[in-house]
């Protein structure tokens, strides 16, 4: 993983952003956001590229 860039698990973003994991894996398979790991349990997603789409999606 690139230094500087953070990552959450698909369960932390599911805590965090009460998203349903189908939901993470459909932005991921979209290529909205990015994802280390092919392997769905050991998958992390971007932060930012997330934290930019629950934004876009909430309309804020």
């Amino acid at each position: 993983m690139p230094q500087g860039t953070s990552w959450y698990t698909v369960e932390q973003a599911n805590a965090k952003y009460c998203l349903e994991a189908s939901l993470i894996l459909k932005w991921v398979e979209q290529g909205v956001v990015r994802a280390e790991q092919a392997d769905t349990r050991k998958m992390q997603v971007n932060a930012k590229d997330l934290e930019q789409k629950v934004r876009e999606s909430s309309g804020i």
